[in-house]
């Protein structure tokens, strides 16, 4: 049988199949393979009892991330708030490129619509090509939105602490599933800070991933590879870069660059060509032997 694995804690992956939750241990082959389950790995697996088993088998991955220790996310949804804190364009495009390198779906989420105006955010996000949301987690203002792009998928959140992330659970999850007051403690917030990571069943379908300090996703800036692809990363960069001049062209300063020119006609956002130039002047001295992947 086959199962999602939704918890790792002390050498016991808890896996979920069939809608119910097995104990499990993994095979010792996985010690001398150097593979480690993650949670979010799909596992081929048998029972010894109604609720144990052992895992046999880690399915192809169609991602795995080290910090947080997660595999197999679909979308990364990427969380600002209007105040305290404000959006911060680098903070939210450096979560884009960790999605696109890793092959998640970035999603674009605007907190706390009732506090001020969206509106140029919005703009910048969309006429770059992401999937944007504009919602109050305490007003419940585009939450049903918002589910409809979490059902049927494995998703995590990422942002600044204060951005509402609980208060967004809280609201995707529901008060018929939680009641308000234990969504904390069952989710790990505050006293009862989360020390690993879990998948949480959505009612609609779906999980999301809970990580230490909450959706930490860090971006490796000591991987070749990373700097290789980061032009790509930036996919609304895409419909112009084919047209420079230099097949090589790093868009920064060369002559004859057509990402550049499209930056100064406002066909590209100016913030997402500062981002991506800050990340690749972080990069720009890595060495091929330096690659990672």
């Amino acid at each position: 049988m086959t199962g999602t694995i939704v918890k790792a804690l002390s050498g016991f992956y808890y896996t979920e199949s069939g809608g119910k939750i097995y104990e499990c241990k993994a095979r010792g082959s996985f010690r001398k393979s150097g593979v480690s389950p993650l949670v979010g790995d799909r596992a081929e697996m048998e029972k010894t009892s109604d609720t144990s088993g052992v895992i046999n088998k880690i399915l192809p991955r169609k991602n795995a991330t080290v910090r947080p220790a997660v595999a197999n996310i679909d979308k990364l949804f990427i969380v600002s708030s209007f105040v305290n804190p404000p959006p911060n364009a680098f903070l939210t495009d450096k979560m884009t490129v960790i999605a696109r390198y890793n092959n998640m779906e970035p999603v674009i989420v605007f907190n706390k619509c009732d506090m001020g105006d969206f509106s140029n955010w919005r703009k910048i996000y969309e006429k770059s090509g992401f999937k944007v949301y504009v919602i109050s987690a305490k007003e419940k203002i585009g939450i049903k939105d918002l589910k409809t792009e979490l059902k049927d998928c494995v998703s995590a959140f990422t942002g600044n602490s204060g951005v509402g992330k609980s208060s967004l659970l809280n609201a995707v999850f529901g008060e018929n599933l939680i009641a308000t007051g234990e969504v904390s403690e069952k989710l790990g917030r505050g006293r009862h800070t989360t020390r690993h990571t879990q998948l949480y069943p959505l009612p609609f379908g779906g999980f999301v991933a809970d990580t230490p300090g909450f959706s930490s996703f860090e971006l490796d800036t000591s991987d070749f590879s990373l700097k290789e692809k980061l032009a790509d990363c930036f996919w609304d960069f895409a419909p112009f870069s084919a047209n420079c001049r230099f097949a090589d062209c790093t868009h920064t300063k060369e002559s004859g660059c057509a990402v550049l020119e499209a930056v100064s006609a406002g066909d590209i956002e100016p913030t997402r060509h500062a981002s991506y130039l800050q990340l690749f002047d972080g990069m720009k001295d890595l060495k091929p032997w330096q690659n990672k992947k």
